[in-house]
């Protein structure tokens, strides 16, 4: 049993599309990270980064204790390694999914997240600041299609987990203001993600807690304020 803290940002999508894969039965335990729920004294105890997803594995592969993970794409790596799928066991095939995997989680997604932020959340408009990060969500975009017009997944010929790491970051491709059709390969890779019944049913474990108000201005300062002191929430 996999006890899942999520909330459905692209990050928290990662790890329900492997769940959904690989059929192990998980719970969902909301944190809602604009109410704060980040920084509860019981999630920080196995979070410490105060950001979600994180997990909790009951059954670890080992027998003994219950094992916390935090961070995303340590989650991912650690899910693969658990279930032996979606992750070669191969040497030159394991170092493909490594490099992507890594690429996403240090480039595409902090890059993106900055771009989501000056646009839409910051309370002054910077031209500047959206310009950069709007042309480096393009040229990472450009990055994935010329991958993708020899590979049909992002490590070679296998779905893994550098393809559930990197694709909820390409669904809000509006936002970043990104025309998809400008990049056929990644169309091409997107459209066959987004209509895997394991993301559709991903996506739907979702639901309930998408439809929350827009985020207020409390919740921005509990989202965007923060400093070595803690939360701030004036």
């Amino acid at each position: 049993m996999i006890d899942l803290y999520y909330w459905p940002t692209p990050n928290g999508h990662k790890v329900t599309m492997f769940l959904e894969e690989a059929g192990l039965k998980y719970g969902i335990h909301p944190v809602d990270i604009s109410a704060g729920d980040q920084f509860k004294p019981e999630f920080l105890a196995f979070s410490p980064n105060n950001r979600m997803p994180a997990i909790i594995d009951t059954e670890p592969v080992d027998g003994g204790t219950p094992v916390t993970v935090f961070e995303s794409g340590a989650i991912l790596l650690y899910l693969a390694e658990k279930t032996g799928l979606f992750m070669p066991s191969d040497l030159r095939g394991r170092k493909a999914v490594l490099e992507w995997l890594f690429w996403q989680v240090g480039g595409l997604g902090p890059m993106a997240g900055q771009n989501h932020h000056f646009g839409i959340y910051a309370p002054e408009k910077i031209p500047y600041a959206i310009t950069r990060y709007v042309n480096e969500t393009n040229r990472l975009y450009g990055v994935l299609d010329r991958r993708l017009a020899t590979h049909e997944y992002l490590a070679g010929e296998a779905y893994s987990i550098a393809d559930m790491a990197t694709y909820p970051w390409v669904v809000p491709w509006k936002r970043q203001q990104q025309e998809l059709d400008d990049f056929p390969h990644l169309r091409r890779w997107f459209d066959a993600i987004r209509n895997r019944p394991a993301t559709i049913g991903a996506y739907a474990r979702g639901e309930p807690f998408a439809s929350r108000p827009a985020v207020t201005e409390e919740g921005k300062k509990l989202l965007f304020g923060q400093t070595a002191a803690g939360p701030r929430l004036t």
